[in-house]
């Protein structure tokens, strides 16, 4: 459930984010229950839920399940008080790492993240110890699309005030202001005739740190770590200012 980004394709071609779906519903089914708690099970005016439907809509979440994650809110069945935590710190080779969780054990959590770090040479530091490096915004992801619509949704985004238009291996990506994400979303929908693949926050690297030849070793590192983090059931998110060129990629045993 990493953001989209060049790591993501890159994790997607290794398999590494090959999970079992169960997982995957797991943690979003978590997401759409919290939503529903804090704000209601009507979308329209829920935008935290209007994501996490995305979000299900993305991975192919059978209605049941997400059926089920919302009665377990309105119905009170699930009773954890889940809290979204941020743990931030450094991979091999001075990548940064940026940890979104949802959990309803912090002292559960907190121990198994920074194993993880450990583990694969890491270190867990202090909120904010990275963070300068990302910018917190709205990504709106339109997948698989040709050169003429992604020349199309640029002029349409930038016409809706989006702040950067991505197309990068056929998908076009549209950066927005947190605030801006639900209305310019809306707003490409109606124009182009066409829903979005996923629309969410994300934490954007604000400069990549590249991977060369000589650093295959750590590569492997960064990699197995992130991988295991995604794993954590508590864990939702990962971001990285990871960029792994495809000679270093190739080279990699996952």
């Amino acid at each position: 459930m990493a953001g989209h980004s060049k790591f993501k394709n890159i994790m997607h071609r290794k398999g590494a984010q090959d999970k079992k779906r169960a997982k995957i519903f797991t943690k979003i089914g978590r997401v759409i229950t919290v939503a529903v708690k804090l704000m209601g099970p009507d979308s329209e005016s829920n935008p935290r839920l209007r994501l996490a439907l995305l979000e299900a809509r993305e991975v192919n979440m059978p209605k049941d399940i997400i059926d089920r994650a919302i009665k377990r809110a309105t119905g009170n069945i699930d009773n954890a008080n889940y809290e979204e935590i941020r743990y931030e710190g450094y991979a091999p080779f001075g990548v940064a790492v940026i940890v979104e969780a949802l959990t309803d054990n912090r002292n559960r959590t907190a121990p198994e993240v920074r194993h993880a770090f450990t583990k694969y040479s890491g270190s867990l530091g202090e909120t904010g110890s990275v963070g300068f490096l990302f910018d917190r915004v709205g990504l709106i992801v339109y997948e698989n699309t040709s050169n003429s619509e992604f020349e199309n949704i640029f002029e349409k985004a930038i016409e809706l005030n989006a702040i950067d238009v991505e197309f990068e291996d056929g998908d076009s990506m549209i950066y927005t202001n947190i605030n801006d994400l639900h209305s310019i979303t809306n707003d490409l929908k109606n124009v182009l005739q066409k829903e979005c693949n996923s629309s969410s926050l994300i934490f954007k690297a604000k400069k990549d740190l590249m991977i060369t030849i000589n650093d295959v070793e750590q590569a492997t590192s960064i990699l197995k770590l992130i991988d295991l983090l995604e794993d954590n059931d508590d864990v939702q998110k990962v971001y990285t200012n990871l960029d792994v060129l495809e000679n270093v990629l190739e080279k990699i045993e996952m």
